[in-house]
């Protein structure tokens, strides 16, 4: 895992602003077919959104579940923002 410069993170930031979430943690909370799922865009696109729902908190902080989530996945957590994370994986060549 690669540490992220401000610059990185200025520019992964900039470039999901405008995005909507791709994955959803919801009432089923954070499985091992999510985990492979954020792995595979992670792959596929080095960067993904993520939106914690009220449901999936259980009275975890949202960065509690982001860094858990990052660690798991070998990713840098870019941004915790309310219940939206983001996270970047550099594309391994």
């Amino acid at each position: 895992m690669s540490k992220l410069t401000a610059r990185m993170k200025r520019r992964i930031k900039r470039r999901l602003s405008g995005e909507k979430p791709t994955i959803r943690i919801g009432k089923n909370k954070v499985s091992q077919e999510l985990l492979k799922e954020i792995e595979k865009q992670l792959e596929k696109k080095e960067m993904v959104k993520i939106k914690i729902l009220q449901s999936a908190l259980d009275g975890d902080e949202a960065k509690e579940t982001a860094s858990r989530i990052a660690e798991q996945t070998g990713a840098s957590l870019v941004e915790v923002r309310g219940h939206t994370f983001m996270l970047y994986k550099r594309k391994s060549n």
